[in-house]
């Protein structure tokens, strides 16, 4: 599996951001997607998931009502928008993908495929 992720940049606190996350290869197994975040010296934190069976979206509570997930079924692709950007949400956002379900959804350790990242800067 390749995931090929797209958006991110820099913009002011309240803007809108959207990030893109094109999965490829063999994916017709896809248990989940999501994006997980990380900065300097700080481990890599959940941020949004999707379960691909179900469509069922989870949210970290630091972006619950300001991210939303949609699902692209003819691309293949997870979109995640950003809206009422805050400085605390800069960072490395990486995309992910799954086949297991075994494990939380929200667990990093679950996911085997990642995306290069893409940086997203919020300044005051």
């Amino acid at each position: 599996v390749q995931l090929a992720e797209s958006g991110g940049g820099s913009v002011q606190a309240g803007a809108s951001l959207t990030l893109s996350c094109t999965a490829s290869g063999r994916t017709l197994s896809t248990f989940a997607m999501g994006w997980f975040r990380q900065t300097p010296g700080k481990e890599r934190e959940f941020v949004a998931a999707m379960n691909w069976i179900n469509e069922n979206t989870y949210y970290a509570d630091s972006v619950k009502d300001r991210f939303t997930l949609s699902r692209d079924n003819t691309k293949n692709t997870l979109v995640l928008q950003m809206d009422s950007l805050k400085p605390e949400d800069t960072a490395i956002y990486y995309c992910a993908h799954r086949f297991e379900g075994t494990h939380p959804i929200r667990s990093p350790e679950s996911y085997r495929y990642w995306g290069q990242g893409t940086q997203v800067t919020v300044s005051e």
